[in-house]
C-alpha cells in the first residue's frame, strides 16, 4: 500500500489543469479537489472530464487522503459542459456518416458519465462544497458526491430541457434517490431555478452556510471529523449505502452481514472499545 501511496502523492504533484488539489491542513487526512477555471466559471471541459477521473483515482488509492471536498474557484460552481470548445462531443467533421456520428456521441457521452460515476466510486466519502451558480452538468457532479453542502448564495438549475437536451450525465439516475420522484421531475422538466434553502427543503444539500467562507469552513471542519473516524469503517460504510440503494432491503441486510462478517475483524473495533472504556480518542489504524 505504501509504493502505490507514494506513486499516487507524487502524480498529484504533477498538478492538473482544470483543477487545484491539495491538502490544506497537514493535520487533516482530508483532500480539496477545486474546480480551477473561474474565468469559465468552471465550465466542464473535456480536459475536465478527463482529470475528475484521474484525481478520484488517485485520491482512492492514497493512504493520506481519508475524505475529499469537492469545491470549485471563482464566484461560481459550475456552469455546465462547455460545449462551445475543442473536443465538443456534439461536433462531428462534416462528411461523417450519420452512424459513425451517432456511435462516437454515444461513446462521448458514455465517457462523460464514467467520469462523473468516478466520483461515486472513490472509496474516500466525497463532500461538495457549492456555492454560486450550480448549472447543468455541475448538478450531475455533485449528485455523485456522498454529501452535499452549499452558501446561501447557491442556485441549482438543470437547464438541458431548455437547450432541447435530455440530461444524460446522471441526475435524472441519481436526483430521484436524493430528492424523491417528485422533486426530481419538477427540477427536469421546468428548469426551474431553486435557491439554496429549496434545494435544502427538498434534501439535495444537508446544510446551508451563510457565506462561502462559512461554507468552506464548516465542510473542512465536517470532512477533518470524518478523516478521524476509523478508514475502513467509512470506506465500508460508503461501500454498503451504495450498494445498498440499488437493491433491496433483504438483499442490502444480507450485503451488510457479509460485509461485516470479514470486516468486524479489524483492529478498529477494538481499538474504538478500548478507548471508549479509557475514555480517550482512538487512535485507529492506518491505510
Amino acid at each position: 500500500m505504501a509504493s502505490g501511496g507514494g506513486s499516487s502523492e507524487a502524480e498529484l504533484l504533477r498538478g492538473f489543469k482544470t483543477l487545484a488539489v491539495a491538502r490544506r491542513d497537514p493535520a487533516a487526512a482530508v483532500y480539496e479537489v477545486r474546480l480551477d477555471r473561474p474565468a469559465q466559471r468552471n465550465a466542464l471541459s473535456p480536459e475536465a472530464f478527463a482529470e475528475i477521473p484521474r484525481a478520484m483515482a488517485l485520491l482512492d488509492r492514497l493512504p493520506a487522503a481519508r475524505a475529499v471536498v469537492l469545491s470549485a474557484a471563482g464566484p461560481h460552481f459550475c456552469a455546465g459542459i462547455e460545449l462551445g470548445g475543442p473536443g465538443n462531443p456534439l461536433a462531428a467533421p462534416p462528411g461523417t456518416d450519420p452512424v459513425a456520428a451517432a456511435d462516437g456521441l454515444r461513446r462521448a457521452i458514455l465517457d462523460m458519465q464514467a467520469a462523473l460515476t468516478a466520483v461515486e466510486l472513490c472509496r474516500k466519502p466525497v463532500i461538495a462544497a457549492v456555492h454560486g451558480a450550480c448549472v447543468g452538468g455541475g448538478v450531475d457532479l455533485v449528485a455523485a458526491c456522498d454529501i452535499r453542502y452549499c452558501s446561501k448564495d447557491a442556485t441549482f438549475v438543470l437547464k438541458e430541457v431548455d437547450m432541447a437536451i435530455v440530461a444524460d450525465l446522471g441526475a435524472l439516475q441519481r436526483l430521484p434517490r436524493i430528492v424523491g420522484y417528485g422533486n426530481a421531475a419538477e427540477l427536469a422538466l421546468t428548469g426551474r431555478r431553486i435557491t439554496a434553502l429549496q434545494a435544502k427543503e427538498m434534501g439535495l444539500v444537508s446544510r446551508v452556510f451563510d457565506s462561502k467562507q462559512e461554507l468552506d469552513a464548516g465542510v473542512a471542519k465536517i470532512a477533518k471529523e470524518i478523516s478521524e473516524k476509523s478508514a475502513l469503517t467509512v470506506m465500508g460504510t460508503k461501500a454498503v449505502l451504495l450498494r445498498s440503494r440499488d437493491i433491496t432491503v433483504e438483499q442490502g441486510l444480507e450485503h451488510v452481514a457479509t460485509w461485516n462478517a470479514g470486516m468486524l475483524k479489524s483492529n478498529d473495533l477494538m481499538e474504538a472499545i478500548k478507548a471508549f472504556v479509557e475514555k480517550r480518542k482512538p487512535v485507529f489504524s492506518k491505510l
